[in-house]
């Protein structure tokens, strides 16, 4: 299917590794012009938990091509903490890479959507957002602070057409789960709490990252044209709908 993302000029930030750089091969493929962003690389360098690099990255993506038609916010991270654990500092540092990182991109590229009257936002927050995961209490809280933010946006901006929706993934096969010291090594044995955390799924295993990339894709084209203010499951049937 052709998403008609075609020329679109598409920002996804924490994007040089796991489903954002998913995100930026799939939306190349549809033809997109993709700006991807890191701290250790990628087109626009930055660490975007410090305040001023979140807008300095949408000014130099406005700069190269004159306007922001998707920012994907993805940037985020977390440790295996336990609540009573958690330092001021801790909250602090998760509260400006899992929450400001998004709200700073998301109010350096409003004006110039709303002066186009057109733009679109997705925001990668968790499923421990709806669910939270007592092992990353201060993930969870920011991810679920996220939903909301994703919400007031959405509600504010769609008469100016601007569109912003969200994403929740489950765990996913990427470097924060798989890679060495990451979220199954501060568990235990990686191969038993990988396998134990597939298990819990309904469908059984971990997400792979292109398929979470895929649902941010349709969130981020025409093709969703008519939804905003929408949080996406993309967990595997985790988090079961209330009715």
């Amino acid at each position: 299917m052709d998403l008609g993302l075609r020329d679109h000029v598409c920002l996804v930030t924490g994007s040089t590794a796991g489903i954002g750089l998913a995100t930026v091969n799939l939306l190349r493929a549809e033809g997109a012009i993709v700006v991807s962003t890191g701290r250790s690389g990628g087109d626009v360098q930055a660490d975007l938990s410090r305040a001023g690099e979140p807008e300095r990255v949408v000014r130099e993506t406005e700069e190269m091509h004159g306007r922001i038609d998707v920012l994907v916010n993805n940037v985020g991270g977390t440790d295996i903490r336990k609540l009573e654990e958690l330092t001021e500092a801790d909250w602090q540092s998760s509260f400006e890479l899992n929450l400001m990182t998004a709200i700073r991109a998301t109010q350096a590229a409003l004006p110039g959507m709303r002066a186009r009257g057109a733009g679109t936002l997705v925001n990668v927050s968790s499923t421990a957002a709806k669910r939270p995961s007592t092992s990353m209490p201060d993930y969870s809280v920011m991810k679920a602070a996220m939903l909301s933010f994703s919400r007031l946006v959405a509600d504010l901006y769609a008469k100016d057409g601007v569109r912003c929706n969200a994403v929740t993934p489950g765990p996913t096969a990427t470097g924060a789960w798989l890679g060495e010291g990451g979220l199954a090594d501060q568990q235990g044995n990686r191969d038993e709490v990988l396998a134990k955390v597939g298990a819990g799924r309904p469908l059984g295993r971990l997400a792979e990252p292109e398929e979470i990339a895929a649902v941010i894709a349709f969130l981020c084209s025409p093709r969703s044209s008519y939804v905003t203010g929408a949080a996406w499951s993309a967990d595997g049937g985790t988090v079961p709908i209330i009715i």
